[in-house]
């Protein structure tokens, strides 16, 4: 008889598409396998107050999983590997990163505007010190808010006149079939992603041989490699998830090109640099790259975060 694997996963729609997402992969590497799906209500799920920028780098969204997992209640538990922290917790391991979807972000305004459009003072909501950070060094005419909830949420907050725009993640409207309510794409080059956007991680214990070599199976390789630079660059700035680095990596051919961004909490300052290397050593690559923005200030802009955080 077949093994049923039990997949953890938080309860929104967002995670649930990519959960299911998930086990169709796994299906499809493995016929003789079958999955059980059990949702895990996290910390960041219970409390939708606390911006997440004073919660940065506890895993609000991620270490209730965990714990489940290492309690051995879940085989694997399927992350956005953008909500993981860089250390990784002892008995776990990233078994798989699916192929990546779109990096960038997305804008979606009450009355179809551009962000360039909208009139001095507009509101725009996003959850990430990131994005507030870049906006107001791009935009410094807009008012950039904290905002809470699932992506249905925040657009509902929106269409209630509670902001003027929001932020979010193009992978997250695609894969709910929202895209088209985006008014526009910011490429990377206006708005750096975080490190491990647009990526799903599938997490089993280190020591769980059989559901490991399940998930090696639909390991995707670049974009393992470039997510692991990405996140090599936050972890050497020591910063959480939630802090203003912005990260993004692409394979071409052999090689790894890398680019980092830091900003200041008010958007005033902007510490971006890049670089390339080969893709078969990614880690070394983001460290570098990370050792570079430090030697420009990063660490500076880092405690200024700290400082400016509730």
């Amino acid at each position: 008889m077949s093994r049923v694997f039990v997949v953890g996963t938080r309860g929104s729609a967002l995670a649930l598409k990519q959960t299911d997402m998930a086990v169709g992969a796994l299906g499809r590497a493995s016929r003789d396998t079958a999955h059980e799906v059990r949702e895990i209500k996290t910390e960041g799920d219970r409390d939708q107050q606390t911006p997440l920028s004073a919660v940065a780098g506890r895993g609000v969204f991620t270490s209730d999983l965990e714990q489940a997992l290492l309690r051995e209640e879940l085989d694997i538990a399927v992350h956005s590997l953008k909500d993981l922290p860089t250390t990784e917790t002892e008995g776990l391991i990233l078994g798989a990163i699916l192929p990546r979807g779109d990096v960038r972000d997305a804008v979606i305004s009450r009355y179809g505007m551009f962000l360039q459009e909208l009139p001095p003072g507009s509101t725009v909501g996003t959850s990430s010190s990131r994005r507030v950070a870049q906006l107001r060094s791009s935009y410094p005419g807009l008012k950039a808010e904290s905002i809470r909830g699932n992506v249905d949420t925040r657009i509902r907050k929106l269409r209630r006149g509670e902001y003027d725009a929001i932020v979010l993640a193009a992978a997250g409207l695609e894969r709910l079939g929202r895209l088209d309510e985006a008014t526009e794409i910011l490429e990377t080059d206006e708005m750096m992603p975080a490190p491990g956007q647009g990526a799903i991680a599938l997490q089993c214990r280190g020591a769980d041989t059989e559901t490991l070599n399940l998930l090696r199976s639909v390991d995707h390789a670049p974009t393992r490699a470039a997510v692991t630079a990405e996140r090599a660059v936050l972890d050497v700035l020591e910063g959480g998830c939630s802090v203003p680095v912005g990260a993004y990596a692409s394979v071409d051919g052999l090689m790894l090109k890398l680019a980092a961004v830091v900003c200041s909490p008010d958007g005033e300052t902007v510490i971006k640099e890049s670089s390339e290397g080969p893709a078969a050593d990614p880690e070394t690559l983001g460290r570098q790259l990370g050792g570079r923005l430090l030697e420009l200030g990063a660490a500076e802009l880092i405690k200024q975060f700290a400082a400016a955080s509730p």
